[in-house]
């Protein structure tokens, strides 16, 4: 029998490895982790000049690999607006997601943009230490930063030019999920806006990169995604 598939798209500065802590619970799926070009398996192409390339990029690499109807896209942090910006495409394309999961931000207009793009290394460094998730050893090393800085401003430039707040709702459910310590996190219900289908939101311990130290209960709200729907649409 055929497994439901599972596209994972990644935060900024991550790439096709940045699931590999979720693989392990997610064996029921078949999961697919397309990454961004300028970095992992393409780090020879060039870095996506803004969003709309991004979410375009994204979305040619996801609907090539579609191959049935029961799959769920989920997004972290950038990867939320780009898995609402390609599920968006696919309703469109008459391919919708049976599910939208998205984490790590409030959604589009919810806060305040800060242009992290454009900070000095020393306030962006101090910037990417309080959203956690990058060793320290990372950030203090010149070598990785230098390769890593101009990925991550290009991801953070995206984010932060989304021009989604005024996008209209999809038609699918989705879930929304948070970190307690994080940012904007009293305005998650911000996404309900996005979707003219079901919603629910869950916050869990932690700061940006909750998701890490939550990975039995991501999967376990990726199986309840799956099906609930399932089951509503026999």
């Amino acid at each position: 029998m055929m497994k439901p598939q599972l596209f994972l798209i990644h935060y900024a500065g991550g790439n096709s490895y940045s699931f590999q802590f979720l693989l392990p619970f997610l064996k029921d799926f078949e999961v697919i982790a397309p990454e961004l070009p300028g970095r992992g398996r393409r780090v020879a192409e060039e870095l996506a000049p803004d969003f709309e390339h991004a979410a375009e990029d994204m979305y040619a690499i996801i609907s090539k690999k579609i191959t049935t109807d029961n799959f769920l896209i989920y997004g972290h942090s950038l990867g939320a607006y780009l898995a609402f910006s390609v599920a968006k495409k696919l309703e469109q394309a008459g391919k919708p997601p049976a599910y939208l999961l998205v984490s790590g931000n409030p959604g589009p207009g919810a806060v305040e943009i800060k242009n992290r793009h454009l900070m000095p290394a020393g306030d962006f460094i101090r910037e990417l230490k309080l959203l956690g998730g990058v060793p320290k050893e990372f950030l203090e090393s010149e070598e990785l930063m230098a390769f890593f800085d101009p990925i991550l401003r290009s991801d953070f430039r995206i984010a932060e030019q989304h021009h989604l707040e005024n996008s209209s709702p999809v038609n699918v459910p989705m879930y929304a999920m948070m970190g307690s310590e994080e940012e904007g996190v009293d305005r998650i219900d911000n996404w309900g806006r996005f979707t003219a289908s079901s919603f629910q939101t869950e916050i869990l311990s932690g700061d940006h990169f909750f998701i890490q130290n939550h990975p039995q209960r991501l999967a376990e709200v990726v199986r309840f995604c799956y099906n609930r729907k399932r089951i509503h649409t026999v």
